[in-house]
């Protein structure tokens, strides 16, 4: 059984393929690599630039996903 993601533990840059991996998205159900690309792009998740490279923080992806990434459900 994989254990769930905890935001509490350390604050490791990582790139998106370690994001994607990182445990923040259900198993098997990982977006692809176009999609975190396209939320930096339009600056929907938090990213880090250090050059030109971009980094993630996974606690902070996390943590923003869960509180501001909500779909509203219909009804």
């Amino acid at each position: 059984m994989e254990t769930p993601f905890n935001p509490s533990i350390g604050n490791q840059l990582t790139d998106i393929t370690g994001l994607r991996l990182c445990g923040i998205f259900p198993a098997g159900k990982e977006p692809s690599i176009r999609t975190p690309r396209e939320w930096t792009k339009l600056r929907v998740i938090p990213s880090h630039r250090v050059g030109h490279f971009v980094y993630y923080d996974c606690a902070e992806v996390a943590v923003h996903i869960r509180t501001k990434l909500k779909v509203p459900a219909w009804g």
